[in-house]
């Protein structure tokens, strides 16, 4: 969420009028939050929530997908954190919450569904429910939320209307929705223009019919009532640069007043701290407001904490229960983050030395409870838990963007033992994925190798859509070979289904690599030469150093060879003009195909300029005792 900012009593600044007028403080609320898969139009649906409503004035420059205000949403075209706004309607405030719909991020939806009191389920007209569409869902119907469901996309050529409003009730049965669950709401609708309706032939009045159907679907938050003591459940933090640490929370019962004197109770009750509330703040509309007072249900930010953190009770001094928290679910996926040792290290960043990192590791961790942080057991490195490659590989992004270098290595799945029987499980993911009818068969054919299981097929106007059953270890590294098998074309969505029985041992990268012997830059004419062997990860004049992986091995044993090594020059003239040197385009590794290359005994070497990979042990003389230790045991 963005710093907050003064603006008076206005809760935006406009160079072309006055400014908008703040809205009364005692005001009825609705609390939803809207839940789709990736890309089904959240975000823009929110946008045009803001414009219709009146909030962000017609003529207000705006950015696109303005909720999507990490750099990172705005690059990969997804929600990361949960973010809330608040629109005004027929004298109703509505707090709405846009959360993240890739299921890496479950952790942000957990916590967002105990603020709310409806789920708007957005779904594409032609995609129909997608399986993070399922994880989401899921979750809001355990919790007895009544969901509206918006059939988003309905302009789309290829929409299918009634057959996905069949499938989301499908859906809803496989999830056991109760009988008011299953009586849900419908619209149709389409974000990118602006319009929602009861059904694709009726009159295209803008959103209105969907702010109608909130107000009336969308129960008031239920609360201990307004004289009761004061009590918040704190589900967000963020550090701000002018406030210190922000909770953002609802409040359960009472009234906060800024300057109050409050404390924080840790879950099991105990007291954390004993503070005062120096800012309180409201969403109203893109920005927070500086407010003296707010009434039970309403969702705000405080400021003046210490210690207090997520799942924490905020409450007055009387209040000696916490409020119980939404349980989250434990990680599936491990890796070690480690100082970089490398030859290089130094050259790009500031932030390398491992109290650093601990310092940002642990940050990270109060603030995303899908987050494990522990110690490893070599020393300087930290064991770093999390939902999956996508939401380790955010984290990984932003500390590299933020000057951090690192060693990373492969991710790791998580096991379980079964209490019964004593037997180890394994994250089993269910994976969906959309080919052409040609590709289908090595899909099945790889995927089987890896363990996988099939258990639906769909075909139609020339397309599949496969679903298996996974086990999480064996989809680690299988993306460059899904983009491979379908020349580009594939799509592929995973999400965690539960623990299973260990399914067997899954062959590892089928090819080798290729190991530079020295250090320096890389010679044209070196890789050229080196061809041959295998396709190549650097460019020309990159820096290397020995125990660098440069490129993949056409074998599948490892290779070492030498990127220095230029063509010798004579004083004899040769007989025809030489060779000029026309290198392939390499094949260049961003950090999430970089996961998922490399193996238990490489590293990937992060830096805010490079991203490398390495063998773990960089001698060659090293390597070769290690392997020889590893085949005596």
């Amino acid at each position: 969420m963005r710093a907050w900012r003064r603006t008076g009593k206005a809760l935006y600044s406009r160079a072309d009028g006055p400014p908008l007028p703040a809205p009364a403080l005692h005001m009825p609320f609705r609390n939803i939050a809207i839940i789709a898969h990736v890309d089904h139009g959240k975000t823009t649906l929110v946008d045009q929530l803001l414009r219709q409503s009146g909030t962000v004035r017609a003529n207000q420059q705006m950015a696109e997908r303005a909720m999507d205000s990490f750099d990172l949403e705005r690059e990969r075209g997804i929600t990361i954190l949960s973010k809330c706004t608040s629109v005004a309607w027929q004298d109703v405030r509505i707090n709405i919450v846009d959360t993240p719909g890739h299921a890496d991020f479950g952790g942000e939806v957990e916590r967002i569904l105990s603020m709310v009191d409806g789920v708007l389920i957005l779904v594409d007209a032609a995609e129909g429910p997608m399986p993070q569409t399922k994880f989401v869902t899921a979750k809001a119907l355990k919790q007895g939320l009544r969901p509206i469901v918006v059939i988003n996309k309905a302009d789309r050529p290829d929409a299918r209307i009634d057959a996905v409003h069949e499938e989301i009730f499908n859906l809803f049965i496989s999830l056991d929705a109760d009988e008011q669950q299953l009586d849900f709401p419908l619209l149709v609708a389409s974000a990118k223009e602006g319009w929602a309706a009861a059904d694709v032939a009726a009159p295209r009045l803008g959103l209105e019919p969907l702010f109608d159907l909130v107000l009336a679907h969308v129960p008031p938050p239920l609360t201990g009532g307004a004289e009761a003591p004061m009590a918040m459940l704190a589900t967000t933090l963020e550090a701000d640069p002018y406030l210190g640490r922000l909770l953002t929370g609802r409040i359960h019962s009472g009234r906060l007043h800024r300057n109050a004197q409050v404390r924080a109770l840790a879950p099991d009750g105990s007291v954390i701290e004993q503070t005062r509330i120096t800012q309180l703040l409201a969403f109203r509309g893109l920005e927070r407001e500086q407010v003296a007072e707010a009434e039970a249900g309403d969702i705000v930010a405080v400021a003046g904490f210490q210690k207090a953190t997520v799942a924490d009770t905020i409450g007055d001094p009387q209040v000696t229960e916490a409020l119980a928290a939404q349980p989250v679910d434990p990680p599936t996926l491990a890796m070690t983050f480690s100082i970089n040792d490398s030859p290089l290290a130094g050259r790009d960043g500031a932030k390398v030395t491992s109290r650093m990192i601990r310092q940002r590791l642990l940050q990270e961790a109060e603030g995303n409870v899908a987050i494990g942080i522990s110690e490893a057991p070599e020393g300087d490195a930290f064991v770093v838990a999390g939902r999956g490659e996508l939401q380790l590989g955010v984290l990984i992004e932003t500390m590299r963007r933020e000057g951090y270098e690192l060693s990373i290595s492969r991710p790791r799945v998580l096991y379980q033992e079964d209490p019964e029987s004593g037997r180890r499980l394994e994250p089993i993911e269910e994976v969906q994925i959309d080919v052409d009818d040609e590709h289908a068969g090595p899909v099945h054919e790889q995927l089987g190798q890896r363990r996988a299981e099939l258990i639906d097929m769909r075909q139609a106007g020339g397309k599949s859509r496969l679903t298996f059953l996974a086990p999480t270890r064996g989809l680690i590294g299988y993306h460059s070979d899904f983009l491979s098998d379908t020349r580009g074309s594939g799509v592929m969505h995973r999400v965690f289904n539960s623990y299973g029985p260990y399914r067997g041992d899954i062959g590892g990268r089928a090819n080798g690599v290729l190991i530079s012997t020295n250090q320096g830059a890389a010679v044209a004419y070196a890789l050229w030469n080196l061809e041959e062997r295998g396709p190549m990860f650097i460019v020309p004049g990159a820096a290397v150093y020995t125990g660098m992986i440069i490129g993949e091995h056409t074998r599948g044993s490892d290779l070492e060879v030498n990127p220095l090594k230029a063509k010798q020059l004579t004083n004899i003239r040769a007989a025809g003009k030489d060779d000029a040197v026309r290198l392939t385009t390499p094949r260049l590794l961003d950090l999430e195909s970089a996961l998922s290359y490399i193996q238990d005994d490489e590293l990937i070497e992060v830096t805010p300029r490079s991203i490398r990979l390495r063998k773990r042990l960089l001698d060659p003389h090293a390597r070769k005792r290690a392997a020889r230790a590893a085949k005596a045991s």
